[in-house]
């Protein structure tokens, strides 16, 4: 597991990150959400030990990160533009990985860039962004580290692509224990990938919470009540965030199990009931209007 406990870094007077603590649970996809300039990039650069946070703690399975190889053995970290050696292609950085990490995975390596369609031959600088970041991908995957960090590294990954990459992932979570942490700007680029997502808004975390226990825990609500002692009794002793009326159509973000409020509700008369589930964006935004922010203008522009 990988552990960050209030660490905070500056830049001269601009504070990047400030007091961030998260959890990395070990065989789960964390997803680190935030805008540009909410130092997601920052975050990840001290975990991998690239930087040294000017206040807190992380400590990867219990060992602190920076300065200690140890940690960093179980580390590795693909950077928004993923360097590559001038004039290298595949087979030479597999060659210079393969130094660096002990546990490199040669001939999985080898099998994957075959199914990419990545010819390893083929100068690096000569690939497109996608391409790049497909082999940066591999090469992570591979390494034999416990921990793959990827900065905005599904970013501009066609559908196939980001299918055929999580795939991957699954195999090497289920084989060895893989943990990948993505960072993103765009939430709806890690719904489908994520068991976790915390939410970076100006260096702090907003937001960091399980997707299941998300999706169990809150509601959609339609409903016309019968009468207005019917409408009373529903919107009282339910937990409701957000509440929207469109003619005698209410519509309830309610905070509970899908069960809870369905039985709740069944002590009501109404016309028309239904429980929806929320998408990962309308659960965001319900959950973060409720701290004072809008997080549509956060993450989605």
């Amino acid at each position: 597991m990988i552990e960050v406990t209030n660490i905070s870094k500056s830049y001269a007077d601009i504070l990047a990150v400030d007091r961030v603590s998260v959890q990395m649970r070990e065989n789960t996809v964390f997803g680190l959400i935030g805008t540009n300039g909410a130092g997601k990039s920052t975050v990840l650069r001290m975990i991998a030990g690239v930087l040294k946070a000017d206040e807190g703690s992380i400590t990867v399975d219990g060992i602190p990160v920076f300065d200690q190889v140890e940690a960093k053995k179980k580390i590795f970290f693909i950077a928004d533009e993923p360097y590559f050696f001038a004039n290298a292609n595949a087979m030479e950085m597999e060659k210079y990985f393969s130094t660096v990490y002990e546990e490199f995975l040669r001939e999985d390596f080898y099998r994957y860039l075959e199914s990419f369609g990545l010819d390893k031959k083929r100068k690096i600088n000569t690939f497109s962004k996608g391409m790049k970041k497909q082999l940066a991908l591999l090469y992570g995957i591979c390494s034999g580290a416990r921990y793959l960090l990827c900065d905005e590294t599904f970013d501009g990954l066609d559908p196939v692509m980001r299918q055929g990459i999580k795939s991957v992932f699954a195999k090497e979570m289920e084989s060895r224990g893989l943990t990948p942490i993505i960072a993103s700007h765009n939430l709806r680029e890690l719904e489908d990938i994520c068991d976790h997502v915390g939410l970076l808004h100006k260096g702090g975390v907003l937001l960091s919470k399980d997707l299941e226990d998300m999706k169990c825990n809150i509601q959609k609500v339609q409903c016309v009540f019968s009468t207005e002692e019917d409408k009373k009794k529903g919107m009282e002793g339910v937990d409701i965030i957000k509440e929207e009326k469109r003619g005698s159509l209410h519509t309830l973000t309610v905070r509970g199990s899908r069960e809870e409020i369905i039985g709740h509700f069944a002590t009501v008369d109404t016309v028309f009931f239904e429980a929806l589930p929320l998408s990962l964006e309308e659960i965001f935004i319900s959950e973060t209007e409720v701290a004072g922010y809008d997080v549509k203008k956060l993450i989605f522009g």
